[in-house]
């Protein structure tokens, strides 16, 4: 049985949203809202991260999120990948 890396959405407010992508990222499954994740695939081998479920599951979780919080869904991502490419988020 395969066991699904794609972390719930229970808390859907904005804290919700930063929490869930900080479990992508220390999953070291972040990638941007905007792709989709059937797209995404490991730079050192090219297979495809996400397993089928998994691509559904995350589709699932941010249309979600864009129906309940619109735009804000990138000012919850943005301080995450800010921080996973060591950079820091405009103060």
């Amino acid at each position: 049985m395969n066991t699904s890396r794609i972390p719930e959405f229970s808390d859907q407010s904005f804290d919700g949203m930063l929490n869930w992508f900080v479990t992508m990222s220390k999953r070291d499954l972040l990638f941007h809202p905007d792709d989709l994740p059937e797209t995404i695939s490991s730079i050192a081998t090219g297979e495809p991260t996400f397993s089928a479920n998994e691509c559904i599951e995350a589709k699932t979780v941010l249309n979600e999120m864009f129906a309940l919080h619109g735009d804000q869904v990138y000012e919850a991502a943005y301080p995450i990948f800010m921080k996973r490419m060591g950079l820091h988020p405009d103060a």
